[in-house]
């Protein structure tokens, strides 16, 4: 009875562990808020100031963001809570974006390294959205048209800071 008990404690951990190493790639972002602000290509206000955690068993990332809650761009509040999990039936990591205007954004995330690079689709078309690692304290974030390695087309690009 013991065996069985140790065996199933033992189970449950390595478990637990196999799902958090699937978001490894989170490690640096987790228990930090990030800040950025800029412009985008049509000239619009840009300000995000994000806050990630590990929750569930560390079995999800919850993303917490603030940003503008009107379309003026004069108001700031919670904008975003986002989810990101390993997906086990498609093995992969994915993520949904539940904003304040009653939108959801889900995709795909990947790395390269460092580098967190989600993809999605907006309207007709895929957007990227990279978390470009500088460093443990910088991250280049740029969205747009990204194929093969390359952008086709930006549409913002700023720099997340960590708020010390």
């Amino acid at each position: 009875m013991k065996n069985y008990i140790l065996i199933s404690i033992l189970l449950v951990s390595i478990g637990a562990y196999a799902q958090k190493s699937k978001l490894t790639v989170f490690d640096n972002l987790v228990d930090k808020t990030w800040k950025a602000n800029g412009n985008w290509g049509d000239g619009s206000k840009f300000y995000q100031e994000i806050n990630f955690e590990y929750s569930l068993d560390d079995s999800i990332v919850i993303a917490k963001s603030i940003g503008y809650i009107d379309k003026e761009q004069t108001k700031l509040g919670l904008r975003n809570h986002g989810i990101r999990m390993y997906d086990k039936v498609s093995k992969s990591l994915k993520f949904w974006e539940f904003d304040v205007f009653g939108e959801l954004t889900k995709g795909s995330v990947f790395s390269k390294g460092k580098t967190i690079i989600y993809q999605y689709t907006y309207g007709t078309s895929t957007v990227t959205d990279m978390w470009e690692y500088v460093n443990d304290s910088t991250y280049n974030f740029k969205v747009g048209n990204y194929v093969d390695g390359e952008w086709k087309q930006l549409y913002l690009s700023t720099q997340f800071k960590e708020v010390k």
